[in-house]
């Protein structure tokens, strides 16, 4: 029997009578990395914010470490959805030491989340100045300032360049080794497919598709398959 860091039990969510995520069940395995596929709108950022607490389920569950989802579990979960949020006028270690006072937590940490991330020779540079990789690299260090034992991205590869996304991709595949779950979400699958463990893929806020991809098949093909079929023949979604 597998070790479940995080299940959702029949997620459901509406916006305005619409229907963005429908009776999603996800089972991600502990310390590996989990990518939630899927096209653009197909629901995974509505999915990853009741997850982080952002949004309330209209029905359903989320079960974090074998209980119900609390407030207070977030001490345990980092997140980067959408873009990472900066003051441009400070420097990498001033944003995060605000970040570390306002969640309580000690100055050692800002320079563990510096290395982590390579930004420690940042010095006095002003993250205004920093490129697209930089700025999502420190996105990526506050999440990981409350040492997190659930890392959630959401297209954290948005507008990087082939290096930044190399070195990002890097990063990510370590993060197993030091404990860190990792729930990866996005639509450009040459992205993802070296790094992830098990993937999801949802279509329309349906999820059609969970398991293990299969390491002979090209995952873009097979994820197209899946999307037309519409999940069907495919067992384990």
């Amino acid at each position: 029997m597998k070790d479940w860091i995080l299940e959702t039990r029949h997620l459901t969510k509406s916006y305005k009578g619409q229907q963005a995520v429908s009776d999603i069940s996800l089972k991600i395995p502990r310390n590996g990395v989990y990518g939630l596929l899927g096209p653009n709108g197909a629901g995974k950022s509505t999915t990853l914010k009741m997850l982080t607490g952002i949004l309330r389920p209209d029905s359903g569950a989320v079960i974090f470490d074998g209980k119900i989802w609390k407030r207070e579990m977030l001490s345990e979960i980092g997140a980067l959805i959408e873009a990472p949020a900066l003051y441009g006028n400070l420097t990498a270690r001033e944003n995060l030491g605000i970040h570390a006072t306002l969640m309580g937590l000690p100055k050692e940490r800002i320079e563990e989340a510096l290395e982590i991330v390579d930004l420690k020779d940042t010095g006095k540079k002003r993250t205004a100045q920093f490129s697209m990789g930089m700025k999502q690299r420190m996105g990526i260090a506050i999440a990981l300032l409350n040492h997190p034992r659930l890392l959630i991205l959401d297209e954290p590869t948005n507008g990087l360049d082939p290096f930044g996304i190399q070195e990002l991709r890097e990063m990510i595949a370590s993060f197993g080794r030091q404990g860190i779950t990792v729930i990866l979400s996005s639509h450009i699958l040459s992205e993802v497919s070296q790094v992830v463990d098990e993937i999801g893929i949802i279509s329309q806020g349906r999820l059609l598709f969970q398991g293990v991809p299969d390491t002979q098949e090209n995952l873009e093909q097979f994820f197209n398959e899946v999307i037309l079929k519409g999940g069907k023949n495919h067992e384990r979604a």
